[in-house]
């Protein structure tokens, strides 16, 4: 009907409305005029079948719900995908993806139903999916734990190199004991910023044994800090791994009567609303969360149509200084 109203041929109308250059200006306007004229609108269905595409990507996040929006990490890294497609013809889908039902997440991405898939975790299972790989474009946010698994393409940041900055920043204040609060030892982010912490530390020759580990949560870092402190062992500054543990590292700080930055200095890591309404206000590394997520769609989008990328997109980070590292 549209080729008839604007009197070209379907495949005239066919090349205008997927944008092609092979169309004169004023074939354009005849046939957009025809298209406005009858309220015509593409049939994605149909357009699928002769493109072989669904214009769908899966964003696939292997964590509980729970952890999924209590953590600020997951929020603004979907809203920069969310962002990096709003100009594309791509429909995101959210999957909610735990371990117990991970075969049936396998089973939806190789059915047909998406193009690629983005997957983002904490945890080490980000890249369970890695296999499918073979037959999906698939972009994962955050490093591989397993060399296995090194084929991948992933974005990240420098976590090991935030890390260190952070913990030169406390010696730098003053801190020579300087203790950490490390994230999982299964999740890449929880190992590189441990490694981190450790090479500024050595560095300066600074003990480097006072550390515990954490679970990215505020609980778990309140936990930490009260077997730091029960040590016995003089600790002046602290490099939390996120600042979610900083934050239950503080009331832990306080509820010994010591002070912040006074007795003890903290850092963190993420510089998310944990570390800006902390008070004082958290020193912590800055990641760029949105802007991760929406390297991560770009680079998906480039898989799918099958441009050259890199399999490897490191970001970098940047310290924020705030009250509770003051001299």
């Amino acid at each position: 009907m549209v080729a008839a109203a604007a009197g070209v041929s379907r495949a005239t109308v066919s090349r205008v409305v997927n944008a092609s250059p092979r169309v004169t200006e004023s074939v354009v306007a005849a046939v957009n005029d025809a298209i406005a004229r009858l309220n015509y609108v593409p049939n994605r269905a149909a357009r699928s079948l002769a493109s072989r595409r669904t214009q769908v990507i899966a964003l696939v996040v292997p964590e509980t719900t729970a952890k999924l929006f209590s953590d600020p990490f997951f929020a603004s890294v979907i809203q920069g995908i969310a962002m990096a497609l709003a100009d594309t013809d791509f429909t995101l889908n959210m999957l909610i993806s735990s371990e117990t039902r991970s075969e049936k997440t396998r089973r939806y991405l190789l059915g047909g139903n998406v193009d690629g898939a983005i997957v983002v975790s904490h945890h080490s299972g980000d890249h369970s999916y890695a296999q499918l790989g073979q037959s999906l474009p698939i972009v994962f946010g955050g490093r591989p734990l397993l060399a296995s698994e090194s084929g991948s393409y992933f974005v990240d940041v420098d976590n090991a190199a935030g890390a260190a900055v952070a913990t030169e920043h406390l010696a730098s204040r003053g801190s020579r004991h300087i203790a950490t609060i490390a994230g999982p030892q299964d999740m890449p982010p929880g190992l590189d910023r441990l490694v981190g912490w450790r090479h500024a530390l050595a560095l300066r020759g600074l003990d480097d044994s006072l550390w515990e580990v954490g679970d990215f949560t505020p609980e778990s870092g309140a936990e930490a800090m009260r077997r730091l402190l029960a040590r016995g062992r003089p600790i002046d500054g602290l490099f939390a791994a996120n600042d979610q543990m900083a934050a239950g590292a503080y009331s832990v700080i306080h509820e010994h009567g010591l002070s912040i930055p006074g007795d003890i200095r903290v850092a963190g890591f993420d510089n998310n609303y944990f570390g800006s309404t902390a008070v004082p206000a958290l020193t912590t590394i800055d990641q760029p969360s949105a802007e991760l997520g929406a390297k991560m769609a770009e680079v998906l989008v480039k898989l799918i149509e099958r441009q050259s990328v890199e399999r490897v997109t490191l970001m970098s980070t940047r310290l924020v200084e705030r009250a509770s590292t003051a001299p």
